[in-house]
């Protein structure tokens, strides 16, 4: 995703090749803007250099996922930009934004209702966290959640047809689940991802 910080009140969305900026504000509270690159991480890469032009002068931050693309998130961050801009937060997940979402073994495990055995220990590890994800839902003693984060046979999809809500449930439910700073904890690219924005948002504070 890429996005402006701040606006309105930031919200989770699965396109994660999207692009967004932040306004200032007189507290430590980041709001995230208007989302953008919603087509998908090729769009994303095409308009990269206009988004770290715009890090010139507004902070953004653009986040994608890892996948295959690269060995390691630094070899893809150099393909991408060969000199950031100071507030163009740029940050990669390894190798999904799902390993994210796993590293709060405790909640996930809950949230899919499996024992918390199945979830791995190193979510950041796994060559592919969404198909874990599909995997854990899949021996959910919900039946809800196997129906609507597991493919059906014979659809050709890779994930249910509500897969992309229970994630966005599971992270921004009245009482989310997802506890980002434990997370941080069991996930590198997403204590990254965190400390960035934070420094981000504090130079936006003091008018840096």
């Amino acid at each position: 995703m890429c996005c402006n910080l701040g606006g309105c009140r930031g919200s989770y969305r699965r396109g994660r090749s999207q692009a967004s900026h932040q306004g200032s504000g007189g507290n430590r509270r980041t709001n995230i803007g208007p989302i953008y690159g919603k087509q998908g991480k090729k769009s994303l890469r095409a308009g990269i250099n206009g988004y770290n032009n715009a890090g010139r002068h507004r902070p953004w931050i653009v986040l994608v996922d890892l996948d295959q693309d690269a060995d390691c998130a630094p070899n893809l961050c150099r393909a991408w930009i060969s000199k950031k801009s100071p507030k163009l937060c740029f940050r990669v997940a390894v190798r999904e934004v799902e390993a994210w979402l796993l590293s709060d073994r405790e909640r996930i495990a809950r949230f899919l209702s499996v024992p918390i055995s199945r979830v791995p220990i190193h979510p950041e590890s796994e060559i592919n966290p969404k198909q874990t994800m599909v995997n854990l839902a899949a021996i959910s003693k919900r039946r809800d959640i196997r129906e609507d984060m597991v493919p059906r046979p014979g659809s050709g999809r890779s994930v249910g047809p509500a897969y992309t809500s229970r994630l966005v449930e599971f992270i921004q439910s009245p009482q989310p689940l997802w506890r980002p700073d434990h997370a941080a904890n069991h996930s590198q690219s997403l204590q990254r991802c965190m400390k960035c924005l934070e420094q981000l948002a504090l130079r936006e504070a003091v008018g840096d």
